[in-house]
């Protein structure tokens, strides 16, 4: 008697594009370690905003989206710099890139 094949044997990871939006609020939060105030001011600021696929609905983060919310947590947490300072570092940053 063969053995059944189960479909996810041949899945050992899954592959998303970096600006695939999967990841929820929450989610970010808990991956990140971070407050949700957080993620509502870079909102806010327009620093990090991802769209909503519906009205109403949650957000969804990308992987490049969570890498920026995690690079401004940094500069928060750990410089102690607030939200006009961290528009700054982030155009200064954008700029040095360009």
């Amino acid at each position: 008697m063969a053995a059944k094949k189960n479909p996810n044997d041949d899945i050992d990871e899954f592959i998303l594009d970096l600006d695939e939006p999967v990841f929820t609020t929450g989610v970010v939060c808990r991956l990140l370690d971070i407050p949700v105030w957080i993620l509502k001011q870079l909102d806010r600021e327009q620093i990090v905003s991802p769209p909503r696929k519906k009205e109403g609905k949650a957000r969804l983060y990308s992987q490049r989206e969570l890498k920026m919310v995690k690079h401004c947590w940094y500069y928060i947490s750990e410089r102690g710099v607030n939200m006009n300072g961290l528009k700054v570092i982030l155009k200064i940053e954008e700029k040095e890139i360009s």
